[in-house]
């Protein structure tokens, strides 16, 4: 058999479930961090329940990803887990979610694990969404399970300092309402509105157009160029208007 057969023949195999995102719908990854609160409280011991160094290699993870060879309109981060949204005429790949899947997988991994000194693994998933309203819905969602992670990681590591274990500590707040914990809070002297809104909400990546002092090449008088540039957003909105702000970016 010539190598040319052999190889359509193989490649057969490789390919046949192959699936890819219709045109005209949006793309949006979810990048996820593999065992990584083990990696962050153990191997690392960052800070609980929020760390600066950890948010910031997120954030620089997200900005490596905006920039490797997709064109990505809108990134978000909480926790150890990143969400991108494609511009949606993207069609790298003939738009086949395996590489899509792969690659964003293996550059996260690569990057934060390079920052970071020791392994840091991720996995990926793209959400394929027929329309604007269920874009700003997922985004939504990612954005309200932030809140609802930083209020229960307060209440628990609150617990953990006052000496109850992983399991009582859980225990005690598994059936706890939102006010609740917020009481619970409040009566230890912090105030969960006062926390910032990047622990509660996450954090925002996208490019933003700026003005730069330049020279014609032509004629070499001063001018003024317009350029991108990718901005870190910590203050992103919440509920409704976070709808209404990321629909900027569709």
């Amino acid at each position: 058999m010539k190598f040319k057969e052999l190889d359509t023949k193989m490649r057969t195999y490789e390919t046949n479930s192959d699936s890819c995102v219709l045109p005209g719908v949006y793309m949006v990854a979810r990048i996820d961090g593999r065992c990584f609160t083990k990696l962050t409280k153990d191997t690392m011991q960052f800070e609980a329940p929020y760390d600066i160094r950890f948010r910031d290699l997120m954030i620089e993870t997200v900005k490596h990803l905006m920039q490797c060879g997709f064109k990505v309109n809108y990134g978000y981060t909480q926790s150890d887990e990143i969400s991108l949204l494609f511009d949606l005429n993207e069609n790298a790949f003939g738009r086949k979610d395996r590489k899509f899947n792969s690659i964003l997988a293996g550059e996260a991994s690569a990057r934060f694990s390079l920052m970071l000194g020791k392994p840091g693994v991720f996995d990926c998933r793209i959400s394929q969404l027929p329309n604007q309203a269920l874009v700003a819905d997922y985004f939504r969602w990612r954005n309200e399970d932030a809140s609802r992670n930083c209020l229960n990681a307060y209440c628990y590591w609150t617990l953990r300092e006052e000496g109850l274990n992983p399991t009582d500590a859980s225990s005690l707040l598994l059936n706890k309402s939102v006010a609740e914990k917020n009481e619970f809070l409040f009566q230890r002297g912090v105030n969960f509105n006062e926390i910032p809104n990047w622990q509660k909400r996450g954090v925002g990546i996208y490019w933003e157009a700026y003005k730069k002092n330049a020279v014609n090449p032509i004629t070499q008088e001063p001018t003024v160029a317009i350029r991108n540039r990718i901005k870190v957003d910590l203050d992103i909105p919440f509920k409704d208007s976070y709808n209404q702000f990321v629909a900027r970016f569709m």
